[in-house]
This record gives structure tokens, C-alpha cells and sequence, in this order.
């Protein structure tokens, strides 16, 4: 495993739509785990593969619950109830934080670093690390959801 540089906000690759992974391999398991350590040395709860550079639908998320490390490969938000709103940053945002209304219960299906189908719900901080994740695949960033940006001193 290796930590791997986060790409900062303003760069073009965390806009851009990422690429279905059709290769479950070697290469697919070291990013993986490039991405769960680099996410852990950040004190991040999720990571996806466009924050370190690589247009591939692969997110890592770890919001120290039961669950522990999920992976996720080609993940699909297959169901939303609810509404939450709470304050939200971003690794490659660093100390920006603001209001973001995510839904309060979520199932998200994908597949798993060998390619078996999986599913999740998440509820709470998980639902809101499966569409944080999701959405920088498909090159949304929190910034352009935030309700209200959060002052320095309020944190």
C-alpha cells in the first residue's frame, strides 16, 4: 500500500465523469488500498478515485461503524428516503465546511474489489458518505450543494 497526493479543489479531473471498471484485478486492489490508506492518513471518511487522480468509479468510505471498510466498484444509488442536512467537508476541500441536504436513508448496489454484487444501507453520516462519494464520481463536488458555507470560528 501507498499513500497517494489528494487532488485539491480547481482541478479539472475531480469535474470530470469517471469510467466504468471492467477489470477486477491486481491493479484494481492496489488502488484500493492506495486509496483506504491515503483516506485514513487524511482522518477522511470517504475517498473516491477521481481525488487521487484516477477517473474510475472506485470509492473506499470508512464512517467507523459496523461496517467497517466498504468498497464499492461502479456504485449505484438504487434508493433514497428522507432528508437530512448537516455540515459536510470534503478532502479535497480542505477546512471548508458548509450545509449540504443529503437523503436520510440510502441503498447503494455495486460490486466488490473481485466483482461480486454488493448492497448497502446507510442511514445518518453513511448515507451521507454514499452520495458525497457517488456524486464525485460523476464530477459533483460538495462545494456545489452547500446551503450555507460554515464560518471558521463555528466549527
Amino acid at each position: 500500500m501507498a499513500k497517494r497526493e489528494i487532488v485539491r479543489f480547481g482541478e479539472e479531473v475531480l469535474r470530470q465523469k469517471c469510467a466504468e471498471v471492467t477489470e477486477f484485478n491486481e491493479e484494481l486492489w492496489e488502488l484500493l488500498d492506495d486509496m483506504y490508506e491515503t483516506m485514513c492518513a487524511a482522518n477522511g471518511v470517504g475517498l473516491a478515485a477521481p481525488q487521487v487522480g484516477e477517473l474510475l468509479r472506485v470509492v473506499v468510505i470508512d464512517v467507523d461503524d459496523k461496517n467497517g471498510r466498504i468498497e464499492l466498484i461502479n456504485p449505484v444509488i438504487a434508493g433514497m428516503r428522507g432528508k437530512q442536512t448537516d455540515s459536510e467537508g470534503c478532502l479535497s476541500h480542505p477546512g471548508k465546511y458548509g450545509y449540504v441536504e443529503r437523503p436520510a436513508k440510502v441503498k447503494v448496489k455495486a460490486r466488490d474489489r473481485y466483482g461480486k454484487p454488493v448492497s448497502y444501507i446507510g442511514t445518518g453520516l453513511l448515507a451521507r458518505a454514499f452520495c458525497h462519494e457517488v456524486d464525485h464520481l460523476n464530477g459533483i463536488l460538495f462545494a456545489d450543494k452547500v446551503i450555507e458555507w460554515i464560518e471558521e470560528e463555528q466549527k
